[in-house]
């Protein structure tokens, strides 16, 4: 695996988990872990993020060799 296949790979599960958060936040799903309920906020923190590593992965797998 190059780098160019990792970078595609990855910004490809980034891009899953940000839109993930962002049907968390859409459709107001609660998430509850060991008693302690998740606020929207950090979905919303967690989809910025997430969307910004995607971007770059795939704006750096595009990049030629």
């Amino acid at each position: 695996m190059n780098q160019k296949q990792y970078s595609l790979i990855t910004a490809a599960i980034f891009a899953i988990l940000a839109l993930a958060h962002l049907v968390r936040v859409t459709l107001d799903w609660s998430v509850t872990i060991g008693g302690w309920s998740a606020p929207m906020w950090l979905s919303w923190l967690a989809a910025v993020v997430a969307g910004a590593l995607a971007f770059y992965g795939f704006k750096l797998g595009r990049q030629p060799e």
